[in-house]
């Protein structure tokens, strides 16, 4: 190695602990003659990730490897921030700075990791200071070095929800990992949870960094802005805020669409719509619902429901609702469990609550089976297909043909929850928020996304909201304690937002 080569790699190596020195370092900013000869470095916020990215790495170096923690990374932006730059910047100081770096680039689909997240390297690449150390190939970054070709290097990687295996052997023990997650809101849960099952090598800088357009308000991405937000550090960029966007055109935006519509709260603002375009359920009735206080009802009937499962990934869930409330008597919950557990379970609780009804999926083999013990010990239970034909199209005030029961009573429980009040649980919110749904061309009814679509798009079966859901499978009638509390009622006293308790 020359002279100036080992000043060179002493200069870059410099940069190990700090990706914006590196940055302004590396690239040619405000050069005549370059792509860069009219700006004069990173936007306000990319200088922010950055900065942030490196206190983090400096950070490690007061604890022992025993005690490095992944340093993750959550960007949700509306258009032409200029995120794919701070991708490639990202790629190459890690690349540059650290021998025998390891990492993957995923995005949203192939076409974006094949026509614009890689093509836009190729760009960052050409200017960088010390490219001549690796070579670029469409759907890599490696060391020049043969010696070091597969220990030092990038792969872009398009994911596969049916080969999720593909992210799982990431390791780099005692070295450096990046991550890299490319419109990232709709990458199934099973890739994110593949890459961070396999993220856990000790006394390793394990870098991940996930950016996107807050298109979807389910799933992985969301979570990192919710109930993960203490393991990431989160951004939410406003593009009227960034330097290099069409003020002009945002503005527009905001004027034509309004600044609550949802397409301005993705587009231009960064956050996360109210519902996506074919979400049944939108969040902001969930979260109303989670912390909306109701006062004693002991006029409504008490309904009990089960929505069971024997094996698997999948959960029994035992939930209870009088007219808006099915928060104050706790749900249970149950895994691996055989139909006689289930049953004798179910029988406590019921012989505890005395409920009015008693509402169970009898749509596969558990249900039937805790529905047979149940009746044989001569409790009055109700077994529900989800599957079989809607009793109605009207709930509360909204009206709608739906094409099953399942779909009745989702929808029944949509109404409902403009005024009820349920558990502040993560997992029902996400089960709830969860579905999304179609409108069948020749019948016009709404249909609700399968369980098995679901899964395939990495979400968890809505065990915890098909159990409140079969709270809605069947009138209920009131139930009074003196004639005087009967008197001059009407079935819209109890639950004006509901059709359940309509007899």
């Amino acid at each position: 190695m020359d002279d100036i080569e080992a000043d060179l790699a002493d200069f870059i190596g410099s940069f190990s602990d700090d990706p914006l020195g590196f940055v302004l370092a590396a690239f040619p900013w405000g050069e005549p003659g370059t792509d860069l000869a009219t700006q004069a470095g990173p936007d306000e916020w990319q200088i922010a990730r950055l900065r942030e990215m490196g206190e983090r790495l400096k950070a490690l170096h007061h604890l022992p490897p025993s005690d490095w923690m992944p340093i993750l990374m959550a960007t949700a932006s509306g258009h032409g921030i200029g995120k794919s730059a701070l991708i490639c910047w990202v790629i190459l100081w890690a690349m540059s700075t650290f021998p025998d770096t390891r990492g993957l680039v995923t995005a949203n689909t192939e076409p974006q990791l094949r026509t614009k997240t890689w093509p836009e390297l190729a760009k960052w690449y050409g200017l960088l200071i010390c490219r001549h150390w690796f070579t670029r190939t469409k759907t890599s970054i490696f060391s020049a070095d043969p010696r070091h070709a597969d220990t030092w290097r990038i792969d872009a990687i398009p994911w596969s929800q049916h080969n999720p295996e593909a992210f799982a052997g990431l390791h780099n023990e005692g070295k450096r990992i990046l991550v890299v997650f490319d419109e990232a809101s709709a990458i199934a849960d099973i890739i994110w949870e593949s890459v961070m099952g396999a993220l856990t090598d000790q006394g390793t800088q394990i870098i991940m960094v996930a950016f996107s357009n807050p298109t979807q308000n389910t799933g992985y991405f969301r979570s990192l802005f919710g109930k993960r937000r203490g393991s990431w550090s989160t951004a939410q960029i406003d593009s009227r805020s960034v330097r290099i966007t069409n003020k002009g055109l945002l503005n527009r935006w905001v004027e034509e669409e309004g600044i609550d519509s949802d397409f301005v709260r993705v587009r231009v603002l960064g956050q996360f719509p109210s519902a996506s375009s074919s979400q049944f359920i939108p969040s902001s009735l969930v979260e109303a619902a989670a912390i909306r206080e109701v006062g004693e009802d002991s006029i409504s009937p008490l309904i009990m429901t089960a929505d069971t499962a024997r094996f698997g990934d999948d959960e029994t869930v035992i939930a209870f609702r009088r007219g808006r409330d099915a928060r104050s008597i706790p749900w249970v919950y149950m895994r691996q469990m055989d139909t006689v557990l289930i049953a004798n379970k179910m029988a406590e609780l019921i012989l505890a609550y005395r409920p009015a009804a008693v509402f169970i999926d009898e749509g596969g083999p558990t249900g039937a089976g805790v529905i047979d013990i149940l009746r044989s010990a001569r409790h009055k239970v109700t077994g529900v297909n989800f599957g079989s034909a809607a009793s109605t199209s009207q709930f509360g005030n909204e009206s709608m043909k739906v094409a099953n029961k399942r779909a009745e009573m989702w929808a029944s429980m949509r109404a409902w929850l403009k005024g009820g009040a349920i558990p502040a649980d993560q997992k029902l919110h996400d089960d709830l928020v969860g579905p999304e749904y179609t409108i069948e061309l020749k019948s016009q009814a709404v249909q609700l996304e399968r369980k098995q679509r679901m899964k395939e798009r990495g979400l968890a079966s809505p065990d915890r909201a098909d159990a409140l859901a079969l709270s809605f499978a069947f009138p209920v009638a009131p139930k009074h304690r003196t004639i005087e509390e009967a008197r001059g009622r009407t079935a819209a006293d109890y639950d004006p937002f509901s059709a359940v308790e309509a007899r």
